[in-house]
């Protein structure tokens, strides 16, 4: 029985829920208005009951005083027959009395219609009692009425004292029925009610089906359509055999549905081939690209970031992109992601050292994306800058200044020194201590404008000078060299002599660069090579093994010493700006810029300068130059941005020594 209660709740649990909201609201109201109308019915009928009642226990009053009056002197003289036949005659000449009962002073049943105290004895072993009030005789100057119900409908009670000659005899109890014209009108009354009640619930249930049937259900259908086309799904149809203005609306629904398929394949075609032109365009740019969503998972990244962070092959969608950073950039960038997806920061430049997966220092750039409005954040675009090239060149710009003021700072001095002390003390001076104060300044002046000259050498040659490179005869600018440094060799007893090979094919080059590379490397050689030793210039052809991917011939130039060598540790930065060794070699007068200046016109010429040298045997330097092709033509612009586009498949022997030039 339980199990039948709770499905049938069920039942109507789904029954109740199917139904609309309107249709909810129409049984509500109904629910309402029939409740009123029937309370107001019942109250009516009430009403009316009321009023029966109260006349009922008027016209019982006054019938009981009446009665009372007209058979107290026959209870007070004990005529009991006259009282039975005038107490009969009474009860049938009128339908309103149910019952007559007489009772003495102690409340006694003597007499009663339809019954007697005879017959009462001759049935019953027992005597009945008037049950009345307390003290009812002492106040038995008024009737009493009550009523109550009984099997056989509602009865008015009155209770009327017996009295004559003010002596108290009794009480006269009368039984009054209703006046059945009002109880007939109320009943039909509370049928009619029901009956209407009932009904408006029929009726009410019957539009409730019907309309479920008919109007329910296409458009339950209709709205999960109109959801499936919110939600997407453009292939959403609905297939009811409606007509009128129902149908209409469907056929139009399908329409609808047809069309923004269309238009979103459409659109799907066109919103590919944008993003596939976006990624394109972010895999292609230098800089590293990401971009997440406001849970800080990766919608988007490019190869440049993939290489800089070393996330090549991994696949970085499963958790939040904190998880895959380096350690250094999810210290810094933890804070400012977080401020950036709850909307409390727009934008934020950081530069961080990375240690892994390779030593490099990067810029980040965070900015969040916010939607038309600018007040939701849709995502973080993350911009990742190696600016590892620029932080060195940064330090090597301040290195450089630092290096060249020291350098200045040397001669400067000293030939303010000197020359303030000849002009303070000159005449306390001798000729010959004024003589070598002159040479002292005079030498302090060559080294410093050796210096100044080495700068704008350099800075010449990195700057958008632009040079013609074209045929030259390798010889020339060779025996130039060593002709100009002849007597520097004799005065310091070296042997100066050279090896070209016969008929060399000229080279493609600049001669007056040339020039100066031989001039720096000749006279590193002499200044590092001791008395008896010995410096070999050579030139020569390479066979094209040596060169296996280049079509073109080349020439090798050595230029080769017995001097004191360059530690291997020192080979390194012996190219670097103003790198001296701190030995025995830093006594000997140099600006330090020679070898930078080499190295960098060999570059110009796309070539290397390298070196094999061995401490106390001596240093080779060498470098190879392209045959001069006349079909090609070549002009170079010197420029700093070249320094980046060196060749690195040959690994480069560095040294360091005998670079003071």
């Amino acid at each position: 029985m339980i199990n039948l209660l709770t499905r049938t709740r069920d039942i109507l649990v789904r029954w109740w829920r199917d139904f609309t909201l309107q249709t909810r609201l129409l049984a509500g109201a109904t629910l309402v208005v029939s409740l009123l109308m029937s309370g107001l019915t019942f109250w009516a009928v009430n009403s009316i009951q009321q009023d029966a009642r109260l006349n009922d226990t008027r016209f019982g009053r006054d019938l009981g005083l009446l009665l009372s009056a007209n058979v107290a002197p026959l209870v007070y003289e004990g005529d009991r027959e006259e009282l039975a036949r005038f107490s009969y005659s009474f009860y049938q000449s009128t339908s309103s009395v149910r019952y007559m009962l007489y009772a003495d002073e102690e409340g006694s049943i003597y007499f009663g219609i339809p019954y007697s105290d005879d017959s009462v004895q001759n049935s019953l072993t027992i005597r009945r009692r008037m049950q009345l009030p307390e003290d009812y005789a002492k106040n038995a100057n008024l009737p009493f009425v009550r009523q109550h119900l009984s099997p056989a409908g509602q009865v008015t009670d009155v209770f009327v004292p017996i009295k004559y000659d003010g002596q108290y005899l009794g009480a006269l109890a009368l039984g009054i029925n209703p006046n059945p014209t009002v109880v007939a009108s109320s009943n039909l009354t509370r049928d009619v009610t029901v009956a209407v009640f009932v009904s408006i619930w029929a009726m009410v249930i019957l539009g409730a089906v019907f309309n479920a049937l008919t109007i329910t259900q296409p458009i339950k259908e209709l709205l999960t359509g109109v959801k499936n086309i919110a939600a997407g799904n453009f292939k959403q149809r609905i297939n009811l055999p409606f007509g009128g203005e129902l149908g209409e609306l469907i056929y139009s629904f399908n329409d609808m549905a047809e069309r923004l398929e269309r238009y979103e394949e459409q659109n799907i075609e066109e919103l590919t081939a944008e993003k596939a032109k976006l990624e394109t365009l972010v895999s292609t740019i230098a800089d590293g690209a990401i971009l997440l969503d406001t849970n800080m998972h990766v919608v988007l990244v490019n190869p440049a970031a993939r290489r800089i962070f070393g996330w090549e092959g991994r696949d970085l969608s499963d958790t939040t992109v904190l998880q895959h950073f380096p350690n250094a950039v999810r210290v810094q960038l933890t804070r400012p992601l977080f401020l950036a997806t709850a909307g409390e920061s727009e934008g934020i430049e950081l530069r961080i050292v990375l240690t892994e997966p390779t030593s490099r220092t990067i810029r980040v750039l965070l900015n969040t994306v916010l939607d038309q409005s600018r007040e939701n954040v849709k995502g973080i675009a993350l911009t990742v800058q190696d600016v590892t090239r620029e932080v060195a060149l940064n330090e090597a710009k301040s290195q450089f200044i630092s290096n060249v003021s020291h350098e200045l700072r040397t001669p400067l001095f000293n030939i303010k020194s000197f020359i303030e002390t000849l002009h303070e003390y000159g005449d306390e001076l001798s000729q010959e201590e004024r003589t070598e104060f002159l040479e002292t300044t005079n030498h302090e002046t060559d080294r410093l404008t050796r210096l100044v000259n080495d700068v704008l050498d350099l800075s010449r040659l990195e700057s958008n000078r632009r040079y013609q490179f074209g045929e030259i005869d390798i010889a020339q600018p060779i025996e130039q060299t060593l002709r100009a440094y002849q007597l520097n060799a004799k005065d310091k007893q070296i042997t100066l002599h050279h090896n070209i090979e016969p008929d060399l094919p000229p080279v493609q080059g600049n001669y007056d660069l040339l020039l100066q590379v031989f001039g720096n490397l000749v006279g590193n050689s002499l200044k590092f090579t001791e008395a008896s030793g010995k410096v070999m210039v050579r030139a020569y052809r390479l066979p094209h093994q040596n060169h296996p991917d280049s079509l073109d011939e080349f020439i090798r130039v050595e230029i080769s010493d017995t001097g004191i060598g360059i530690a291997s540790e020192d080979q390194e930065a012996i190219f670097d700006r103003f790198f001296r060794v701190e030995n025995r070699v830093h006594t000997l007068e140099g600006t330090g810029l020679g070898l930078s200046i080499v190295k960098n016109i060999v570059e110009k010429h796309s070539s290397r300068v390298h070196l094999v040298s061995e401490v106390g045997i001596g240093t080779t330097f060498w470098f190879d130059l392209a045959v001069f092709q006349p079909e090609k033509p070549k002009i170079i612009m010197l420029s700093a941005a070249d320094e980046t586009n060196k060749p690195n498949s040959d690994k480069l022997l560095s040294a360091s020594g005998n670079t003071d030039n």
